[in-house]
């Protein structure tokens, strides 16, 4: 069966857009992720024997015109299509479907992402041209598809679907998650066989890098974090060891030119024993010496981790911190302490390892106060990068249902994102605008980028690291136009 994987083109006129992001836009530090769920499952259908074609519009970036001709090259009415999506874009991504429809109107067109797994049925009711939405992890459901719709088979029998009939919508059986994620392929072999690193970029990492998943889902309930919630639940489960590190050897070996890797996982520190024999196995094979890598890593990290962490070449931790205020942490399901955050961050700077703080503003219970005392707690953990930015709830998640409940959220979803395709913010509270939270978090972000110490660190950290100089300089050539506009 052809299966033609598509991440399709939205607003290219302006820059390349992110849709796997945790927040898709168009990026103010032009980062653009690789579209990784995409991709493991394109791998995945094509380990099982499918004849596998992926088209990423947006990392080039591609408009409707051009993409539509170079599918045609490849494409005919008896190709199953398989189209990635977003909240911003939902309505861009059916409307393009619509267009694909138009040219093979025998084929089958399935939508995959967070927006449909929380939106099925309202999703295929905005055109008929859209067969099915695959829900939550579709990696399985996408090759059970394609069996089915070569075998001639009855699709009701295709778990982790909602499908179009008639005029009505069903939902077929809950496809489970995958449990041994050693049976997926590499991403960095699908990427170096279909993609080119250098289209993507990671502000935090060493340009270019390659980004993985280790693992898939997250036991803990943070309330805003859409992907835990929509697609790949609460229940973690992890590669092996061996696995993630023979992978490591691969883009050693493949990618002469990557510097490093990005874990992307939720939290990569959640299972201490792994975390540990991966690093020993990175230094084992003297892969540390080759590759830097970079990682999501949970305040309760303890500094003996940290330190094989950093032994085994990981430059860079990625906390959300999110607020400085107690009572806001736990509103919003976080799990942790104010208190903790001092320690990670001391044990991280003994061990040598560069910290990227995330704070978010606008949870259940924010005001100007619990605001600052957020912009205060950052200054006072001085880490070496930080950001900035209002919530962004989006459907499927806990504080969507809270936002919308109470009336604090835009329901137009192509608000999500302004015009040229960055960031918007679609949620105000009571005493608290949305203009009042972009205007703080630009004032976070001067304050912080802006600060003679932090210069100096910055240009210590640079002599140091020419390679973090570089990528420094790069992210601020993106940045620089907002830190410094009023």
């Amino acid at each position: 069966m052809k299966v033609y994987f598509i991440n399709p083109p939205f607003k290219a006129e302006y820059g390349k857009f992110s849709r796997e992001s945790r927040s898709p836009a168009i990026t103010k530090s032009g980062a653009l992720y690789y579209p990784l769920w995409l991709i493991y499952a394109a791998a995945y259908v094509e380990k099982n024997g499918h004849e596998v074609y992926f088209l990423d519009a947006p990392a080039k970036p591609l408009n409707e015109e051009v993409t539509l001709t170079l599918l045609a090259n490849k494409a005919d009415d008896n190709t199953l299509f398989v189209l990635d999506t977003s909240t911003p874009s939902i309505k861009s991504d059916v409307s393009f479907a619509g267009r694909i429809k138009q040219m093979y109107p025998h084929s089958f067109l399935v939508l995959v992402g967070t927006h449909p797994s929380a939106c099925a049925e309202e999703t295929l009711g905005y055109s008929k041209a859209v067969d099915a939405v695959a829900i939550g992890e579709y990696d399985e459901t996408i090759k059970e598809l394609a069996d089915a719709i070569e075998n001639r088979e009855e699709l009701l029998q295709v778990r982790g679907l909602c499908l179009r009939q008639g005029e009505t919508f069903i939902r077929t059986g809950i496809m489970p998650s995958i449990k041994n994620l050693d049976e997926i392929p590499f991403a960095s072999t699908f990427i170096k066989n279909n993609l080119n690193e250098r289209d993507y970029f990671f502000a935090a990492a060493t340009y270019p890098s390659i980004q993985i998943f280790t693992g898939r889902g997250c036991p803990f309930h943070c309330n805003f974090c859409v992907y835990p919630q929509t697609m790949h639940g609460h229940i973690f489960r992890a590669r092996s060891a061996e696995n993630v590190v023979n992978e490591f050897e691969y883009i050693a070996e493949n990618f002469p030119d990557v510097k490093e890797v990005v874990i992307e996982d939720d939290t990569f520190t959640v299972n201490k024993k792994r975390v540990l024999e991966i690093c020993n196995l990175l230094i084992n094979k003297g892969l540390n010496k080759r590759l830097k890598w970079l990682c999501n890593a949970r305040v309760n990290l303890d500094y003996e981790t940290m330190c094989a962490m950093k032994k085994a070449g990981c430059r860079l931790i990625i906390p959300g911190i999110e607020s400085g205020s107690q009572q806001i942490l736990d509103n919003i399901k976080k799990g942790t302490k104010v208190e903790q955050f001092y320690r990670y961050v001391s044990d991280a700077k003994k061990a040598g390892l560069l910290i990227h703080a995330c704070y978010m503003v606008g949870n259940c219970g924010e005001t100007r106060e619990t605001m600052n005392e957020t912009l205060n707690l950052a200054l006072k953990l001085n880490t070496d990068t930080a950001q900035f930015f209002p919530l962004i709830p989006y459907p499927g998640t806990e504080a969507y249902t809270w936002a919308k409940s109470n009336g604090y959220i835009e329901l137009d979803y192509a608000k999500y994102c302004l015009a040229d395709g960055t960031h918007n913010t679609v949620l105000s509270l009571p005493g608290l605008s949305a203009q009042d939270m972009v205007d703080f978090c630009n004032k976070a972000r001067k304050k912080y980028y802006l600060r003679f110490s932090y210069i100096l660190h910055r240009l210590r950290v640079g002599l140091a690291y020419p390679s973090d100089l570089k990528r420094s300089i790069k992210a601020f050539g993106k940045l620089k136009h907002y830190l410094f506009s009023k």
